[in-house]
């Protein structure tokens, strides 16, 4: 190399510097997954009402994969999405009472990227692990801003974490986790980014800004749609603000931009489902079936519609191939790379079939399915416990049904009967997968409890264990609900818990109670507090739903208990209420628990 040649390079290299760019030319990824939104739920898959223009115009231009499907809930297909494994393996088969969780032991995306020199982000909502370190931050994320559960009760002016910090923030949710994203992508990095934006709408509850649920019950659609398509079309504005945030900073060009869903639709699919029979919970193809759209100009990849079998559990490989990373070691992935399919490779594409478990408890096998190319098998359950049921309902299930695909989309016609044989070969093939899936073990995993990068820690209601007449509040202990129903000091309430480090611990109760007279009594490890509670009365705290809704925030009474000492290791953290024979209900919340020493 002559010596100007030198010179040219070093100015040059100089520049790339002052100007803030990398050496490193790994594309950054933007991965966007909406909550309960489905297929339906844009107008770029022919919904006659909902207007969603943005994510009309991405999928337009990037590749769409329409036959990409998720698991029919929304925790499972997230474990799929950040671990690239089927989410039993992983340790999540429910998505409540800490079936949620994944494993501290699986390789998530943030970890990942991470472990290649990228500054990781993930916004919104987690629902993978309420405790570090199955939280964000102790599964790779360099920054976390959102909530951990499965739900959030209000949306305006919510109160979310960062990191583990609870922070009171101002303005509407979408809006909120929207600016957090932009603030994210666009600080000047040394290093590529991950940001993963997580939004919770158009989940329930239904709160929406009223400009855009005014226009929607202008077409007199009932208030739970109004403000389920208001919300999409909240998001679809969100997603605008992002993708020109992108341009403003000079960064469309080298990244990818994911958009998908976390399950099928809820209200939206009632009314418009493209087609598709089932929702949300449902294992027929409208339950499963969402939108993926992939978009990276710097590929050149031609705009396409790609029609092949695809699954979340393939989003892990294929972001690994397309940013050249060498994950850490870990369990072996299920998916595979669409790489292929990317750059318009469909021809060397093998077909595949896939199957999806609704997970209930840790021992159901059903309710189920198995899609190819063709047909789709689907197993059920009868009557309204279907897909949400809190316990093992396997002996309950309906009979196989199968459909063809191809020949009738919408699943009109069973053709159980008259295939018997090929009814046999899909079974055979679900029953294979779920042995195989199951294989690695399916348990509630104990709570952890003393790390230093999470002191206190919470643990909830929905975590918790408990003896008749104790019952959730809710019915299904889903995240922020609480147990009522205590008025028997013979009934208990405990936890599972992992302890990471001996210590003493101070115990702080939230609770409400109607009478004096109840002393809450907290012991683990042969160690003990109690404390007499006041009368706490917990009154709602106003929340602006546009219909009746059974998430409540509540202004629960607090109790200092005292301290006790654990031992590093398992043990049960149980919770009496004495003097409590039929004086008063007693509702609980929360025990929090933190380390002095």
């Amino acid at each position: 190399m002559s010596q100007y040649q030198k010179i040219v390079q070093l100015g040059l290299f100089l520049f790339m510097i002052t100007m803030g760019y990398s050496e490193q030319n790994q594309p950054n990824v933007l991965l966007i997954l909406t909550d309960d939104q489905g297929y339906g739920d844009l107008s770029l898959h022919g919904n006659p009402h909902l207007e969603t223009p943005h994510l009309d115009a991405l999928g337009r231009k990037s590749v769409r994969f329409d036959r990409f499907y998720v698991n029919s809930v929304c925790a499972p297909s997230r474990a799929s999405i950040l671990t690239g494994r089927y989410a039993v393996r992983t340790g999540v088969f429910s998505v409540t009472r800490n079936g949620e969780a994944i494993k501290p032991s699986e390789v998530t995306l943030g970890e990942a990227f991470k472990s290649s020199n990228y500054s990781t982000s993930f916004i919104g909502k987690w629902h993978s692990g309420t405790q570090y370190p199955c939280t964000p931050i102790g599964q790779g994320f360099d920054e976390f801003f959102g909530f951990t559960g499965g739900h959030i009760n209000n949306y305006f002016d919510a109160t979310l974490l960062r990191g583990a910090e609870p922070v009171k923030t101002k303005g509407y949710i979408t809006d909120v986790l929207t600016d957090e994203a932009i603030g994210f992508i666009s600080k000047k990095h040394k290093q590529p980014f991950f940001c993963h934006v997580s939004y919770n709408a158009p989940h329930s509850p239904y709160q929406v800004p009223d400009k855009y649920f005014d226009k929607y019950k202008q077409l007199k659609l009932k208030d739970k749609l109004a403000a389920t398509w208001g919300m999409c079309e909240s998001i679809d504005d969100n997603v605008g603000r992002l993708l020109k945030a992108l341009e403003e900073q000079g960064l469309t060009e080298n990244t990818i931009v994911l958009f998908l869903t976390d399950n099928g639709g809820v209200e939206g699919a009632r009314f418009f489902n493209a087609g598709m029979k089932g929702r949300k919970t449902s294992t027929f193809e409208g339950g499963s079936r969402v939108p993926l759209f992939f978009h990276w100009p710097k590929a050149k990849w031609k705009p396409k519609v790609v029609e092949k079998l695809t699954a979340h559990i393939d989003l892990f490989p294929t972001l690994m191939d397309l940013c050249e990373i060498t994950p850490p070691k870990g369990p072996k992935l299920d998916g595979i790379s669409l790489v292929p399919l990317l750059k318009g490779e469909s021809d060397s594409w093998s077909e595949r079939v896939l199957c999806t478990h609704n997970g209930i408890d840790e021992k159901n096998r059903y309710p189920g399915a198995v899609r190819t190319e063709r047909y789709r098998l689907n197993c059920l359950l009868p009557g309204p416990n279907a897909g949400s049921a809190a316990k093992n309902l396997d002996a309950q299930v309906g009979a196989w049904e199968l459909y063809d695909m191809k020949n009738d989309p919408g699943q009109k016609k069973n053709l159980a009967e008259q295939m018997p044989e090929k009814v046999a070969e899909l079974i055979k093939h679900y029953e294979a997968w779920i042995d195989d899936t199951f294989s690695e073990g399916r348990s509630r995993m104990p709570l952890p409890v003393g790390f230093s990068a999470h002191n206190p820690v919470s643990l909830h209601a929905s975590q918790a264990f408990f003896d008749e007449p104790i019952r959730y509040k809710s019915g299904r202990g889903y995240a922020n609900d609480w147990l009522t129903g205590w008025d028997s000091e013979k009934a208990k309430v405990w936890f599972e818990m992992a302890v990471a480090q001996d210590g003493v611990y101070e115990i702080g109760l939230e609770y409400a109670c109607e009478a004096d007279g109840v002393t809450f009594k907290v012991s683990a490890d042969q160690s003990s507090c109690e404390a007499k509670a006041s009368v706490a009365l917990a009154p709602e705290m106003p929340i602006a739903n546009r219909v009746p809704s059974n998430y409540i925030d509540r202004d629960w009474g607090k109790l200092k208990v005292g301290t006790i000492k654990l031992k590093k290791g398992l043990t049960h953290l149980k919770i009496e209420a004495q003097g409590n024979q039929g004086k008063s209900v007693v509702d609980f919340k929360s025990i929090a628990l933190k380390r002095l020493q």
